[in-house]
């Protein structure tokens, strides 16, 4: 008998959470969107530019983001890899994004966490394990979250920045506000505009960096109808539209030299044009603009004009780094826990004595992005343990603690790593000074390819040296802690 169709009104399917991957392996991206095209809406692509241009066209980012660190043009190094998670925060602070590394989880995996990515994997992936934690991922973000009601914490540097705020918020005049990428910029800038009279008039943000340079201008100013291919309708810009009230400008600094021309006239008397009209409008929206960069040396450096800074910078706010905040780092713990924990649904953990001094000692170089991510694995890891000393540094980027470049990491940090490590017990300096040569010989070597001399170039020393140090190695030396 054949099947009638049920005639009952059906309940329409939930959309399902977007999931960009981004890996130039084809097999392996192939692979992964068949595994998981039933539950999440995938786009792949090979490359940061390609990705990075897709997401500049798509009206609403992804929820997830799946991103191999080996990306051409060179895909033996994590670089291109550490450039997509920034590009991606730029345009999509609230993507989450997984790495895929096939490198464990020490080192490359480690560090592009402190950047920004929520978690990692490792390859080659299993495929249930990767399931879960994306299907995690996205669950826990379908639950909005709240912003900061109120900037977080109670040290000197934090208190100077609300009373800077209090003494700028009212003023007519632009604020300029600095800081590192995971400060929170934002969160000031909306500050800045709900503690004035303008906070019931519109709050418009623009990312400067994630925007194609070409159309910037129209988004801020407008544009008439046919003034460029696509323009089938004249449409207001962020300046209009933001009528009396705030527009916010972050990533300054990516600004193109030619529109910081025009940027200047508005702030000087409010004038601007649509593009493809001769009509001169008016705008009185204040101003505020952000940037991680030093915009006094990109002026120095021909990047940005003098005039513009000197325009923007009437007020300027700059925020601490976490590093500086001290038991700061305590307060956010505490807060992020709370909510994940009732987000996810979980019993919280907690800190040992060493481990929750590792936990001020560390200086979490990306800031509060990062303190939260790590306070995300946590929570999904340990949920109502207490996690001691080692399972914490396992969550620290081995570059901040010493385990990275020598370059790159201070000497604070490394002292931070250090005392975590005497804390735990059991330390031996020969046996600790020993793995991290082995560990830095083996990272060359994977590097060059086996090529020694390259090798010997990457480390700094002579071949000879390389040679006599590789002969000596036990053969069951461990990996630095």
């Amino acid at each position: 008998m054949p099947m009638m169709n049920d005639p009952r009104p059906q309940a329409p399917q939930a959309a399902r959470p977007g999931l960009l991957i981004v890996d130039d392996d084809p097999l392996i991206a192939d692979s992964l969107a068949f595994l998981l095209d039933q539950d999440f809406d995938v786009v792949s692509h090979a490359t940061r530019g390609a990705a990075i241009a897709w997401l500049r066209a798509q009206p609403s980012p992804p929820v997830l983001a799946l991103v191999d660190l080996g990306l051409p043009p060179c895909p033996h190094l994590p670089d291109e890899g550490y450039a997509l998670i920034a590009d991606l925060l730029a345009h999509a602070p609230d993507t989450r994004i997984v790495v895929l590394s096939g490198q464990g989880e020490d080192g490359p995996a480690r560090h592009a966490r402190a950047l920004g990515a929520t978690e990692f994997i490792s390859k080659p992936a299993q495929p249930q394990a990767l399931h879960t934690l994306l299907r995690q991922l996205a669950d826990s973000r379908a639950t909005p979250e709240q912003s900061l009601p109120t900037l977080i914490g109670t040290s000197e540097p934090m208190e100077r920045l609300r009373a800077q705020i209090a003494q700028y918020a009212d003023l007519p005049y632009p604020v300029l506000i600095e800081g590192e990428s995971g400060t929170g910029k934002d969160i000031v800038a909306n500050r800045l505009h709900d503690s004035t009279a303008r906070k019931s008039r519109p709050f418009l943000a623009l990312n400067c960096a994630a925007i194609s340079p070409s159309l910037v201008e129209p988004t801020l100013f407008g544009h008439a109808r046919g003034a460029f291919t696509g323009a089938q309708s004249a449409r207001a810009g962020y300046f209009e539209d933001a009528a009396a009230g705030s527009l916010f400008l972050d990533e300054i600094g990516e600004l193109p030299l030619d529109l910081q021309a025009k940027l200047l006239r508005v702030l000087e008397n409010g004038e601007y044009q649509r593009v493809g009209e001769t009509q001169l409008r008016h705008s009185s929206a204040r101003i505020i603009a952000a940037t991680n960069r030093d915009l006094s040396e990109e002026v120095r450096a021909g990047r940005f004009r003098s005039d513009l800074y000197h325009r923007l910078s009437v007020f300027t706010i700059t925020l601490p780094a976490l590093r500086n905040t001290g038991a700061d780092r305590l307060v956010l713990l505490e807060h992020f826990r709370r909510q994940l924990c009732l987000q996810l649904e979980r019993a919280p953990f907690s800190f040992d004595g060493a481990a929750q001094q590792a936990w001020l000692d560390y200086g979490f170089p990306g800031n509060v992005r990062e303190l939260r991510n790590i306070v995300i694995r946590l929570a999904t890891k340990h949920p109502g343990q207490e996690i001691g000393v080692a399972d914490l540094l396992q969550e620290f980027d081995p570059v901040a603690t010493g385990g990275g470049t020598a370059a790159t990491g201070t000497g604070e940090d490394i002292a931070a790593l250090a005392s975590a490590h005497l804390r735990a017990g059991n330390f031996r300096l020969d046996t600790c000074l020993r793995a991290w040569e082995i560990a830095y010989i083996d990272a060359a070597m994977r590097l060059s390819r086996g090529n020694v001399s390259a090798a010997a170039r990457l480390l700094g020393i002579a071949r000879t040296t390389l040679y006599h140090r590789m002969e000596t190695q036990p053969s069951d030396a461990g990996a630095p802690d």
